[in-house]
């Protein structure tokens, strides 16, 4: 579909890849890999068209489309959520347009036999089908499902784009990308700004509907979830693996490994032929053999290692000075903005030594609860902090607060203390300020450095208590998996705020999960948290009706007893304290989104036997461009009507909460 020939990028005549090929097919979900620098970004942005190799071409087909998603772009504020989530239908809104004036043609036309006003018949049919094709008659379904997906509200549907923080409105890009439906979705970090149930979605979008991707993420779950072949970009060189993320790294160990092998005989070898020449190089009798050699040696051709291996290098906290038994005792506490009650009621405690998880959807509470903690917002309650707690803060805007006449060295150095001074090189390394890189000033770094740097410095200054918010979001796998294992060994107390599953995996032994205005206490760890969601979600299918038609086994005892099912539909439906007239308004609610729900369910019935019936007469031998053109209607058909039935499935479930 798309092929990628000889690609070579330079910046400043330094090369960051060359002669890369590969090719991307049709339902491929690629990872693409690689250090950070290595050109990941600017690889999906030449695929993308937004830049210009140095040499090589892609080429794909002109019909096939690409979605791309940035890390960074400029957003619009001139419109609400849902229009501009709408915008993504403007090609069915041309069409719609186009449609529209061929039809006052004809209106006007009466020359019936003529070959004009049979050419507008033929694109009034061509434009007709296109909007099928498109599922034009699903698009708001769509839209409303999209934007669920992804954790807006309806409430937020109408509020201009402009009161949303710049998170949020790469989650509209995100819909309005997701939308288009390109035959190509290339994704540069899309997980930053997500929370973990968006990024469940967003994975199972990507595994059921999406056609070819290739995403950049340091979301190693996310990765495995998604993709089954990883594309490394690493020392200028291209390596394909047909395997998802954890797979690819235990196949990349054996390569590098491989490489260091050849590397050392290719060094004793070069040793060799340098000590000959050095030992024979004035003698007259041995000058042809000392030639030979010295051109034996200009032919070689350096093996390269990958990437020097950190894995050995561990960061460890300086000794915790002793806090109270309790470093954190949270009481009735509760947190409104006017009218808005973000929490009430919290009650819980941490104990010393505790590392726990802060997860939930954006706007739930979880950084506002930090800030309380901090006593940097009031509060209802008592929020008390322990005997001898220090706490060390790592914010989202941590990167601000930084010294930035000072070097990167200069800002470490002067937090770092004992035996740590002497491995801050090391240190600034492993966090990817090597060389060169640890003598910059602060003030010229990008926002992901000096969000790394902030990072060291924290991991330097002698704390009992960490407050990390969202602290993984510009660090690559490598330098997460270090900074992991220095909170696992941390002896102090940690409150974690993340999405990454796989950051918490192994470092947290408790879960606060905020929601509804409550923060509940979950015992174990993130996977513990998932797995005990996901049973809850499953039996709330399990009182509804699956797509096909087919019945649960508490519903089919609920149909064959029609006044047990009358008196559990009141109870669940009425609220005993609505009025009459009220509750008479909610049936007639309830009954229409039931009829919605029936409906799709029907109509997907029809669709399922009628691409049946096509694929029977596929399965015959009847492969005419009109059967294989009926046969993709009935597909698009068939996914449009399952779209509706799930929004019409959510309604109907929000009208019986």
């Amino acid at each position: 579909m798309v092929s990628v020939n000889d690609l070579t990028m330079e910046f400043s005549a330094r090369p960051i890849f060359s002669d890369v090929s590969f090719v991307i097919n049709k339902t491929d979900k690629i990872g693409l890999a690689g250090k950070n620098g290595a050109g990941k970004s600017t690889m999906l942005k030449i695929i993308a068209g937004l830049q210009q190799p140095t040499s090589g071409t892609v080429a794909k087909p002109s019909e096939v489309t690409i979605g791309y998603l940035p890390q960074q772009m400029k957003l619009a504020d001139d419109t609400s959520i849902i229009n501009e989530a709408r915008k993504a239908f403007a090609r069915i809104d041309e069409h719609k347009a186009r449609l529209e004036n061929l039809n006052e043609q004809l209106a006007s036309r009466t020359d019936y036999e003529s070959d004009s006003y049979a050419r507008l018949i033929e694109d009034m049919e061509y434009l007709n089908d296109r909007l099928a094709m498109e599922g034009a008659d699903n698009m708001e379904a769509e839209v409303e499902k999209t934007l669920l997906g992804l954790g807006f509200s309806r409430e937020d549907f109408d509020r201009p784009t402009s009161e949303f923080s710049g998170g949020w409105r790469m989650r509209v890009e995100l819909a309005k990308i997701l939308l288009q439906k390109p035959d190509l979705l290339l994704l540069d970090e899309p997980t930053n700004h997500l929370d973990i149930e968006s990024i469940q979605w967003l994975e199972q979008f990507l595994q059921t509907k999406a056609r070819a991707v290739m995403l950049v993420s340091h979301d190693r779950a996310f990765l495995d979830n998604v993709t089954k072949r990883t594309i490394e970009i690493s020392c200028g060189k291209a390596y394909d693996y047909k395997v998802s993320y954890t797979p690819y790294t235990a196949l990349r160990k054996e390569r590098v490994e491989q490489q260091m092998r050849a590397y050392e005989n290719q060094q004793k070898q070069i040793a060799e032929i340098k000590a000959f020449i050095e030992r024979f190089r004035y003698q007259a009798t041995k000058a042809i053999q000392v030639q030979s050699r010295i051109k034996q040696l200009e032919k070689i051709v350096p093996i390269e290692v990958d990437e020097v291996d950190n894995s050995r290098l561990r960061l460890k906290f300086p000794p915790a000075p002793r806090s109270g038994d309790f470093p954190l005792i949270v009481e009735d506490v509760g947190k409104a903005y006017g009218d808005h009650q973000v929490f009430d009621h919290a009650d819980f405690r941490i104990r010393r030594g505790e590392k726990v998880a802060f997860v939930g959807k954006n706007g739930e509470g979880k950084s506002t609860l930090v800030k309380a903690i901090m006593g940097e917002i009031d509060h209802t309650g008592t929020l008390k902090l322990g005997h001898n707690v220090k706490i060390g803060y790592f914010a989202q805007n941590q990167a601000q607060l930084l010294d930035e006449d000072l070097t990167v060295f200069e800002t470490i150095d002067n937090v770092a203390v004992g035996d740590i001074r002497l491995k801050i090189r090391d240190i600034l390394g492993a966090f990817m300020f090597g060389g060169e890189a640890s003598d910059k000033k602060v003030k010229v770094l990008s926002g992901g450095e000096k969000t790394r740097l902030a990072m060291i410095k924290l991991l330097l200054e002698p704390v009992n208590f960490l407050i990390l918010d969202e602290p993984t979001n510009h660090l690559d796998l490598k330098t997460k998996d270090i900074l992991k294992d220095a909170i696992r060994d941390f002896d102090g107390t940690v409150i974690v705020v993340s999405h990454d599953r796989d950051f918490l995996d192994g470092l947290v032994e408790k879960v606060y999960e905020f929601g509804g205005g409550k923060i509940k206490e979950n015992l174990g760890g993130i996977y513990d948290f998932l797995r005990s969601k996901n049973l809850e979600n499953l039996r709330d299918l399990e009182l509804t009706k699956s797509p096909t038609g087919k019945q649960t086994e508490l519903s089919s005892v609920q149909e064959s007893n029609p006044e047990t099912r009358q008196q559990d539909n009141s109870a669940s439906q009425i609220s005993p304290k609505l009025s009459y007239a009220e509750q008479k308004a909610r049936e007639k609610v309830v009954k229409k989104a039931e009829k919605k729900v029936k409906d799709a369910e029907e109509e997907i019935s029809r669709l399922e036997a009628l691409q049946k019936e096509i694929e029977d007469k596929i399965a015959s031998g009847d492969t005419s461009q009109e059967t294989l053109d009926a046969y993709a209607k009935a597909r698009k058909d068939l996914e449009n009507g399952m779209s509706l039935w799930e929004l019409a499935t959510m309604e109907l479930e929000e009208l019986k909460m």
